[in-house]
């Protein structure tokens, strides 16, 4: 089968039992209900409590190891964030926040990203799912799982897009410890710009989002983005416009996707399912049903390599927890019913009390004929890739330790388990890096498919070369040959690279909710 055409790897059943039973793992901490980011903001970290009770009402709970988060330590996120920004994401407050305006104004840390009660604890709790999971998917288990995580907008030295932390970044280089290729795939409406950036220049990351393009936040997501130097053509952008359903989204995934897994051949996948991509979200403007969204958890599963499942983006809470809970679901190869069984938050789902909810009938803005434009110059982006880049052989940096533990002995609900702490004593903490004199200045990475050149702009317009990437890596999934040591230092950038000027710094919270909010 030519799985380019949309067939899948070793697909198994959606339903009943299959014929390799996945180990799932769900990391959940009951305390990130209570972050609240105030009044009036769209992101709402309530929603995670809202997928946890339906989970645990359609009984999924005892289908997967329900562990709690080991929250991150300084030293974890320092792998890739600067060591500066981390300390005042620990130290500011509410009540402190206005003896730091110069911080708050270089970390971008204000009206889309405040500061509010429990932050660096909330980063903490999500970041540590994130890496647990990896660590998880590092020792056998099959898919794990952390709807808290998935903020894939923020970057080294700054929050953006409601985003502190960027735990995916952090995962990532957790599993690039064990495989020696990592896939991240976004399907959040917006752009999954910080991770992007991250991994612009390895070719041992691929990153490919689907996401709404053009005057819209972040602004970037290019098609012609495609990465640089060795990571050329390791970054794949796929921009889609206004309503674009179900079937027009499949038309792209599956076949870009298949060809993906097809050359890239990933030891691992990382799939932020951000959900504001759902029909009807408050921010978002695409007509996707909660059955099109999880076909790209469905279809990603099938390729049987371990799997990492992120939340992101949502803004319709009701709607995110149903579809959290039904890809939960599809992870774990239950087809759920569509009468919603009676939870704490039942009112919510109100009038129809089901789990699944009718797109719209607004405008679907992608033409088949653009929509083949894109497929056709992203396939042709792939045929530029050497299949399965090398890695050379050396040894692997310390791996997390795997305490052993009783689960019968514990509540499932509450259960900790301490290999989700990560070990990472080996791990340089970054050096600061330069800083920028104005918190407007030109930061927008750009690549076109026919330049190779990657510049950083000054306040004053002086641009400096800057390529950075990893060495090259062996052949062979699952080669039991070791892998490099990951210096986040070595595997991300520490500015972005500018080709075009950007415009005054975007943002998310006004933008959308003058543009898309309902009433």
């Amino acid at each position: 089968m030519d799985i380019s055409a949309g067939g899948g790897g070793n697909s198994l059943p959606t339903t009943g039992a299959d014929g390799s039973k996945r180990r799932v793992c769900y990391f959940y901490d009951a305390e990130v209900g209570n972050y609240y980011y105030g009044q009036g903001h769209p992101m709402k970290p309530h929603r995670i409590r809202m997928t946890h009770a339906l989970l645990a009402h359609y009984g999924l709970l005892d289908e997967m190891q329900v562990l709690k988060p080991h929250p991150a330590r300084d030293r974890d996120l320092c792998r890739f964030h600067a060591d500066d920004y981390v300390s005042f994401l620990r130290s500011v407050t509410p009540e402190t926040q206005q003896d730091q305006i110069r911080a708050l104004k270089r970390f971008n840390v204000g009206e889309d990203c405040p500061v509010f009660d429990g932050l660096y604890s909330f980063c903490q709790t999500y970041a540590g799912g994130s890496v647990g999971g990896a660590v998880k998917l590092n020792h056998g288990h099959d898919i794990a799982i952390n709807w808290a995580g998935g903020l894939h907008h923020a970057k080294k030295c700054e929050a953006s897009g409601f985003c502190y932390v960027n735990d995916i970044v952090l995962a990532i280089l957790e599993l690039l410890k064990y495989h020696q290729r990592v896939l991240y795939v976004d399907i959040d409406i917006h752009h999954g710009d910080g991770v992007e950036e991250a991994f612009y220049t390895t070719d041992r990351v691929m990153t490919v989002s689907f996401h709404k393009f053009g005057d819209y936040f972040p602004g970037t997501g290019d098609i012609r983005d495609v990465g640089h130097s060795k990571g050329k053509y390791y970054s794949l952008n796929v921009p889609l416009d206004d309503g674009i359903d179900d079937e027009s989204y499949q038309s792209l995934f599956k076949p870009i996707m298949g060809k993906v897994m097809e050359i890239f051949r990933p030891g691992a996948v990382v799939l932020q399912c951000g959900a504001d991509s759902l029909s009807g979200d408050r921010l978002g403007c695409f007509n996707l049903s909660i059955k099109g969204h999880a076909e790209c958890v469905r279809f990603m599963r099938s390729f049987n390599v371990p799997v990492l499942l992120l939340g992101g983006g949502g803004y319709t809470i009701r709607n995110v927890a149903r579809c959290w809970c039904y890809e939960t679901g599809v992870a774990l190869g239950h087809e759920l019913t569509d009468k919603m069984p009676l939870n704490e938050y039942y009112e919510y789902f109100g009038p129809d009390y089901t789990l699944h909810v009718a797109p719209s009938n607004m405008e679907n803005k992608n033409t088949h004929r653009h929509l083949d434009e894109i497929r056709s110059r992203l396939l042709e982006n792939l045929t530029k890739l050497r299949h399965a880049p090398s890695v050379q052989f050396q040894e692997r940096p310390p791996e997390a330790e795997q305490p052993e533990q009783d689960e019968d002995q514990e509540n499932p609900d509450e259960r900790h388990h301490a290999d989700s702490d990560v070990e990472m004593d080996d791990a340089k903490p970054l050096e600061d890096s330069e800083r920028r004199t104005s918190t407007q200045s030109a930061r927008v990475k750009r690549e076109s498919a026919e330049t190779e050149v990657t510049t950083d702009q000054d306040d004053n317009g002086v641009a400096s070369e800057q390529v950075r990437g990893p060495e090259p890596v062996a052949d062979g999934v699952g080669s039991s040959k070791q892998n490099p040591p990951i210096d986040a230092s070595s595997m991300a950038i520490d500015e972005p690279a500018v080709v075009r000027a950007e415009p005054e710094r975007s943002n998310k919270l006004q933008e959308q909710q003058a543009l898309h909010q309902k009433p």
